[in-house]
């Protein structure tokens, strides 16, 4: 017979050979400005403790634009490793990281790397489409979700939740980036159901620095996502290329 205690070792040291911690760098040369983020990675983990392709160009959009960043109120959604909302923190954010509250061990790496980039960020459980006290006390200026796109079958959901927190705070925005995929058609279908319209879309690669971009693969975009005012003729015309 197996002894148990064995097997919860054998696990344990599992886990330490899945795990890494990876250092992400952030440099503008014409201020001489740099920092660095490190993520804790878990390959056993199915997608939520990984820093896929998204969460980099996202990252860096943030560090770009850090003086847009800077005091804002800024909501990440489906975190996972939140580089782009930890990127965000150490520009000066106010920063609330959120996962989907049935996955306790994403929401404890969380805040395990807040600890160790020293980062005071809020980290709270937000299941898309679900109402409670978590979003209520939300009003971000800002809104990322790097890669959140990935599976149909949620997209109305998070839409509904962006959508609400759009509708919160009059003025703010939804940033994303999303792998070009097949289900672009039903992105810009929910936009329109939603009353949302995309004010700016970009190549992922674009703006990223050769030392970044050689390094990844895919076809990226970044679109920034507001609520749309305008008749529903004039919406139809809004859409995500």
């Amino acid at each position: 017979m197996r002894d148990v205690g064995s097997d919860k070792d054998e696990d344990e040291m599992t886990d330490k050979h899945m795990t890494t911690v990876s250092q992400h760098y952030f440099v503008d040369e014409s201020d001489k400005s740099s920092f660095s983020i490190a993520i804790i990675e878990n390959m056993k983990e199915e997608y939520g403790l990984f820093v896929w392709p998204c969460s980099v160009i996202l990252a860096e959009y943030v560090w770009q634009q850090r003086y847009r960043f800077s005091g804002a109120n800024v909501v990440e959604l489906g975190a996972g490793t939140s580089l782009p909302g930890l990127v965000a923190a150490k520009v000066g954010s106010n920063v609330t990281l959120t996962d989907d509250s049935n996955r306790i061990e994403v929401l404890k790496n969380m805040r395990r790397v807040c600890e160790i980039n020293k980062l005071n960020c809020r980290v709270t459980g937000l299941t898309w489409g679900f109402w409670d006290a978590s979003i209520f006390d939300l009003n971000p200026n800002i809104i990322l979700g790097a890669d959140v796109f990935y599976d149909a079958s949620a997209f109305d959901d998070l839409f509904a939740t962006i959508t609400y927190l759009l509708q919160s705070s009059p003025g703010s925005v939804f940033i994303t980036t999303y792998h070009n995929r097949s289900g672009h058609h039903l992105i810009e279908f929910l936009m329109v159901k939603w009353g949302l319209k995309c004010v700016k879309l970009v190549d992922g690669f674009s703006f990223l620095p050769h030392y970044k971009a050689r390094e990844l693969t895919g076809n990226i975009q970044l679109a920034e996502i507001v609520l749309n005012h305008e008749s529903p003729e004039e919406t139809s015309t809004s859409t995500v290329r």
